[in-house]
């Protein structure tokens, strides 16, 4: 294999929309519920606690690589771990997601909030550091929750289906809205960093819940924030990956906020994608995840589609649109491996 094909350099090529002998692969949630060995590790371990383990997160990161062949590890972690490094009491509650014990409301609860200091992320940089030795070449993508999707858990305490009283801070007080997702988006920068800095090959900034926003919102409410982090790595020398779930009337801000590729949920195709973000930014994405439920011939079928769409994009790394689905079957996704890579063959 030429230093050109290694597993690294045909993910990293793709992310920048350099020509690679093949289209690289891997899975939002690969590590995760749909692995038995994963159950086994995590059992009887909080999630927040089990983030907080160097050893364990290499163990979690490692299972799907091993498995499945990608051509990427994303470091097992959760978005909301540095909340809690800042002042948030933040539970992951089995079936909820993250619960906030004390939702942030007003000015005087966003002032409390303190600055993310690297020395309390030590254990991220061990992590990092254990795992990228071990992958033997593989890259390590590092990731983040964008400053939205983090002050959306924080003022709501949890998950949302509408997002009222996020809404409502932005609207009524956009002052404290702003100073919220300042400080959001400094600590997501400073998580980044720690990460890089460690030796992960690329990052991914998650704003899972950005689509919930009409375009003018996001531009306005949004899109700073999310540029300061961004931009505040465009000299980190890793590719920027920008995903969020349903915000196919979001691409183009979302690469505008300086993303080299912007992940697309299954609600848009590759094709549309392609044209929203223009050229110079690759995509990730973006098979639907229940089409892993379907018999092969119709799961193949997808997969060829997902290619074929890509075929205008500026690059292309294959993803699901979403996470894997803690009931797949992970034998299916060892044979969507092998056949993107058979398939995407130049």
């Amino acid at each position: 294999m030429s230093a050109s094909n290694t597993p690294e350099a045909v993910f990293v090529r793709a992310c920048r929309g350099q020509a690679v002998p093949y289209t690289p692969v891997w899975f939002m949630r690969q590590a995760g519920r749909s692995l038995p060995e994963y159950r086994k590790a995590r059992e009887g371990i909080a999630m927040l606690d089990a983030c907080r383990r160097p050893d364990l997160v290499c163990e979690l990161t490692l299972q799907p690589v091993r498995r499945h062949v990608v051509d990427a590890a994303i470091l097992f972690s959760d978005i909301v771990l540095p909340l809690a490094e800042i002042g948030v009491k933040v539970e992951i509650v089995a079936g909820v997601g993250p619960v906030v014990a004390e939702p942030i409301r007003d000015e005087a609860a966003v002032a409390k909030l303190r600055p993310l200091l690297p020395e309390r992320l030590d254990y991220v940089a061990e992590a990092v550091r254990l795992t990228v030795a071990e992958l033997s070449g593989t890259p390590l993508i590092g990731f983040a929750g964008a400053p939205f999707t983090l002050a959306s858990y924080l003022v709501e305490g949890g998950p949302s289906r509408q997002y009222e009283r996020t809404k409502a801070m932005m609207y009524r007080w956009p002052d404290v809205w702003h100073a919220l997702c300042s400080q959001l988006a400094e600590t997501a920068l400073e998580f980044l960093r720690v990460q890089v800095a460690a030796g992960v090959s690329a990052v991914q900034l998650f704003d899972s819940w950005a689509g919930a926003l009409s375009e003018a919102d996001y531009r306005r409410f949004v899109m700073p924030h999310s540029a300061h982090v961004l931009r505040g790595l465009s000299d980190a020398g890793v590719p920027r990956i920008h995903f969020g779930l349903g915000t196919g009337h979001l691409l183009a801000p979302m690469a505008q906020a300086g993303a080299d590729v912007v992940g697309v949920d299954w609600r848009t195709p590759l094709s549309s994608a392609a044209q929203a973000v223009g050229s110079g930014v690759a995509l990730q994405g973006n098979l639907e995840p229940a089409a892993l439920f379907a018999p092969w011939p119709v799961v193949e079928a997808e997969v060829r589609r997902v290619l074929e769409e890509a075929g205008t994009a500026t690059g292309h790394v294959f993803n699901l649109g979403h996470g894997v689905l803690p009931e797949t079957d992970p034998d299916v996704l060892t044979r969507v491996v092998a056949l993107v890579h058979e398939a995407s063959a130049r």
